[in-house]
């Protein structure tokens, strides 16, 4: 038999090709990519760990931004990205940081590689969540750093982190106080949102963040309304940027499935317009700042309405852009007040196709009635309707476009009622400012008649103005700080008190130039001394460092009584506010409350001991109070057994006749008799004379007592009649 030769099995296993291989394969492929014919993430050169994510989460075509803009990124240029609203801008530079970090093979040991900045914590937030889907197997980290979250542990990780998703003020704080936190080898930086991470309120924060990068980096910039100013572009120290705008051309600048119209409505009309007043209608709504009107992807938002005119043209298309985002539809009302219609025609000079539409005046239903009920019922619900109407004024005060917003238009009384307040609050800040353009309209005006040129009094003309150079030269600079503080532009606004707002800022005011001249000495005194200056009597003060409101008193030693409800008692506590270091130290604040908490609970001890002992003299006193009352009573029992035995002491018998000489033979039965009455009277006297015991004797034998004497007196009476009628018979015999 003939051997049967064996079979191999056909090997299915790929040779395994290095990673740097594929790197440099996938380099090689960045510059044929072809942005017109690319419509697939799967069409554009990136690795197998992003293509597999992107396919698990469904991210199959692209979007026009992110189309044009990641092939650009993918080549190390820096780029300005502007699309619509909802366009896909959050892929369009997730996708080149995670190829750019794994072409470079960036570890974990390799730090910080990319940071990613945001204007607000939700934007971030959303970012972050984005970043997990496409780089789920990609051997990078993120980090999420923004205000709110427990900064201790993420000062412990921020070393560890290669994608770092911030916010301006968190990274700051980072920056300054985590000594883990080191971007010196960060290859990309991305603002997104870049026009308002870029302007006035992050400015100060967003140059001290510069400052600190490396000058070496790619940089991304994305927004739906992109910055185009030299001034904020010079800032980022970008090379050749590569400005991607691919609506710039379009008809509109919003997304074309929005739907978007506007309403002209009175103010005290817009809560009426706003209320349904249908029972059986089921509303869900989202009542948002803005806060929420950039980058946040709502699902299935379908009507925007804003009730107040935004700021500007950019402000409306972010609002606007909450609904119709990615190929889906939406509508947008703009609510106007009369006096804001030409925000309508910024609006169309922008290319955002907007029209009006009128409301039927009898759907409309008032909750003014209900709203006056609730916040008569409720003082808290009451005082923020008072704050809501406080805040609109002022904001509308504070508006840049004064073509379009005027506070003078607003009928505040009306509008206070449509909120239910019966009696509008006071607008101080309004009236601080007519004061004051008041005075400044006085002051011009007077000044204009000096200097009108009148030559019938030519003469008294120049001597007024002689007089006036010669007595009033310091008058020259009090009008260049009077016009520097009447200036609108240097008022400032505080939001911490509603009532004081107002504050006024002097700018190029040297305190040296405001003399304090006394009016009837200073042409005596002009050439002889200089003038005192507030900042000389300001100097003086501190010289003598002296504390103002403070109160200091003493006991009779001479010592300084420390009230330790108002002043700090243990020596750490003196120590940490005698420092001139600022900032607070949390430990050492910790340490403190610790410290004081002791005098606190010593002091609260001896408030109930206090009380205690308060209370134990108030027991004394009226236990005191019932036992003089006894002795009183003791006393008064006393005095009357003392006079009931005075009574009977004073009885004298001597005036009676001798018997023996009377009565003769009779003289045996009478001492018998005697005898008789002297033993019932000894046991009455003995009686009477035992120590009183005055608990025990009651009401009836006091007063047996005290009759007692009579009967022995009118015993002695009888036995008198007797002997008088023996006398008698012996007498007659």
């Amino acid at each position: 038999m003939t051997k049967k030769k064996k079979v191999k099995a056909f090997n299915t296993k790929k040779k395994h090709v290095p990673e740097a291989n594929v790197i440099v394969q996938l380099q090689s492929k960045y510059e044929t990519i072809d942005e017109t014919k690319a419509t697939k993430f799967k069409d554009l050169p990136l690795s197998s760990k992003t293509l597999k994510a992107l396919a698990v989460n469904n991210y199959i075509e692209m979007t026009d931004i992110q189309r044009q803009s990641i092939g650009l990124a993918l080549r190390g240029n820096d780029i300005l990205g502007a699309a619509k609203t909802g366009s896909g801008k959050t892929l369009a530079f997730l996708i080149p940081v995670l190829e750019i970090l794994y072409c470079k093979q960036w570890t974990r040991l390799d730090g910080l590689g990319a940071l990613i900045i945001t204007p607000t914590r939700e934007l971030a937030y959303q970012i972050y969540e984005t970043l997990r889907k496409v780089g789920q197997h990609h051997d990078i980290s993120a980090g999420l750093i923004i205000g709110g979250k427990d900064l201790k542990f993420e000062k412990k990780r921020m070393d560890q982190c290669n994608i770092v998703i911030c916010t301006p003020g968190r990274l700051l704080q980072h920056m300054d106080e985590n000594p883990l936190f080191d971007c010196v080898n960060m290859q990309v930086l991305v603002l997104d949102e870049a026009d308002r991470c870029l302007d006035m309120g992050f400015e100060k924060t967003m140059n001290s963040i510069i400052e600190n990068l490396p000058p070496k980096r790619q940089t991304l910039l994305f927004s739906a309304t992109q910055t185009k100013s030299v001034r904020d572009l010079a800032r980022l120290s970008l090379k050749d940027p590569m400005y991607v705008s691919v609506h710039e051309h379009a008809t509109h600048t919003t997304p074309e499935a929005l739907q978007q119209s506007y309403v002209v409505c009175a103010l005290e009309d817009k809560i009426s317009m706003l209320w349904p007043g249908i029972s059986m209608l089921a509303l869900y709504v989202l009542f948002a700042t803005d806060i929420a009107s950039r980058g946040l992807d709502f699902p299935a938002v379908n009507w925007v309405v804003q009730m107040d005119c935004p700021e500007d043209v950019n402000a409306y298309i972010h609002r606007a852009g909450r609904t119709a985002r990615f190929q889906r539809g939406g509508e947008c009302l703009l609510v106007l007040l009369p006096s804001e219609e030409k925000m309508v025609e910024k609006l169309k000079e922008r290319k955002i196709p907007i029209s009006m539409i009128q409301i039927n005046p009898n759907k409309l239903q008032s909750p003014q009635r209900k709203m006056e009920a609730f916040l008569a019922r409720d003082v808290s619900l009451k005082e923020s309707a008072q704050r809501a109407f406080i805040t609109y004024i002022k904001s509308i005060f504070l508006m840049k476009d004064k073509e379009i917003f005027n506070v003078r238009a607003l009928n505040t009384d009306s509008f206070a009622k449509s909120l239910g307040l019966a009696i509008p609050p006071r607008i101080r800040f309004l009236q601080r400012m007519e004061h004051k353009q008041q005075s400044f309209d006085k002051y011009t005006k007077e000044k204009g008649q000096l200097t009108v040129n009148d030559e019938s009094n030519s003469d008294i003309h120049e001597q007024e103005n002689a007089n006036y150079h010669n007595h009033n030269a310091h008058k020259e600079r009090e009008e260049k700080i009077t016009s520097q503080i009447l200036n609108p532009n240097n008022f400032t606004f505080d939001d911490s008190d509603d009532d004081n707002i107002l504050t006024v800022k002097r700018k190029n005011i040297n305190l040296d130039d405001i003399p304090i001249i006394d009016n009837d000495k200073k042409d005596e005194n002009s050439n002889k001394k200089k003038p005192i200056t507030k900042a000389a009597i300001a100097k003086k003060i501190l010289r003598k460092k002296i504390v103002p409101n403070k109160k200091i008193t003493f006991d009779e030693k001479g010592e300084e009584l420390i009230d330790s409800s108002k002043v700090k008692i243990s020596e750490l506590a003196r120590q940490y506010e005698n420092e001139e270091d600022s900032g607070i130290n949390i430990e050492i604040a910790k340490q403190i409350l610790r410290e004081e908490d002791k005098f606190d609970k010593q002091r609260f001890r001896e408030k109930v001991k206090e009380k205690h002992r308060a209370e134990k003299r108030k027991l004394k006193a009226a236990k005191r109070k019932v036992e003089d009352k006894d002795d009183q009573e003791e006393m008064e029992d006393s005095a009357d057994d003392h006079a009931s035995e005075s009574e009977q002491s004073e009885l004298d018998l001597s005036w009676l006749p001798d018997p023996d000489k009377i009565y003769g033979k009779q003289q045996e039965k009478h001492e018998e008799t005697l005898n008789a009455s002297e033993t019932e009277e000894s046991e009455e006297e003995s009686e009477i004379h035992r120590p009183p015991k005055r608990k025990l004797i009651t009401q009836e034998k006091y007063k047996k007592k005290k009759k007692k004497p009579n009967i022995f007196v009118e015993t002695d009476n009888i036995d008198l009649k007797a002997d008088e009628e023996l006398a008698l018979q012996l007498l007659q015999g």
